[in-house]
């Protein structure tokens, strides 16, 4: 018996409950986003006659800052199956996981389910199929280098910045404006075209940044829409268009 009652407050100590404001109940469990390390967060917040338990997002947040895509086939089969195995639903619009409960007893169990339904989420979205090396950065290097040569501009490749956090910039063309090219081969990189851009502004420092993605679903639909407000311009990549661009943004 001193086995059980060891191993039951054992087992409990790994939970952590966070009051917060409203009434809310920040649950830290011992479940792990796969390959993260981070730990999955639950919510519990009063609900009418009930709660809701959800992940706040995070699930969704962290896939995304991993370079996942939340948009695929697979993720949206999963949540159409998730409706008839569990009582967490996944949230597309909001992407947010949550449940819903008027039993008190449920709600033990319900942190589970959402915490089991964030962690699925994260790995589908996270899933690489094999394939061979994308040559993505290689085409934008040819096409922003033979252009800057059309134009007969300084031209410099991994330059860089003149601010703070060590970041570079893929292609930097000089001009009058200097065009600070950002390969956006992941959400984490398209942040980093963000930070850049807002330190640039933030300095006074003259330049324009300009993200290529190779596609939307690459960084996440969500990520590289946003980021068109917090860049100088996010586009997916086109030669000819990217050519265009550049020769519009240093002249």
């Amino acid at each position: 018996m001193e086995i059980v009652e060891n191993l039951k407050h054992a087992i409990c100590a790994l939970f952590e409950v966070h009051h917060e404001e409203s009434g809310v109940q920040r649950v830290v469990t011992p479940i792990e986003y796969l390959g993260s390390g981070d730990k999955i967060v639950i919510r519990i917040r009063p609900d009418g006659n009930g709660v809701q338990l959800d992940d706040n997002g995070e699930a969704a947040l962290y896939a995304s800052m991993a370079g996942g895509d939340l948009d695929t086939d697979s993720v949206l089969r999963w949540a159409e199956d998730l409706q008839h195995v569990s009582p967490a639903r996944y949230d597309a619009d909001a992407e947010t996981i949550s449940a819903f409960t008027a039993n008190q007893r449920l709600i033990a169990p319900y942190i589970f389910r959402v915490a089991e339904a964030a962690q699925h989420l994260h790995a589908i979205a996270t899933a690489r199929p094999d394939r061979q090396a994308s040559d993505f950065k290689d085409r934008v290097a040819s096409v922003v280098q033979d252009t800057a040569r059309q134009l007969n501009l300084g031209y410099k490749a991994d330059y860089p910045l003149p601010i703070a956090g060590g970041l570079t910039a893929d292609h930097y063309i000089e001009s009058s404006v200097p065009l600070i090219v950002i390969t956006a081969t992941s959400a984490t990189r398209l942040l980093e075209a963000e930070v850049i851009h807002m330190q640039y502004q933030m300095s006074k420092i003259s330049g324009f940044v300009l993200a290529v993605a190779e596609s939307q679903a690459a960084v996440g639909k969500r990520q590289f829409e946003r980021a068109n407000y917090y860049t100088g311009k996010t586009v997916n990549f086109s030669p000819h268009d990217l050519e265009q661009l550049i020769k519009l943004q240093t002249h």
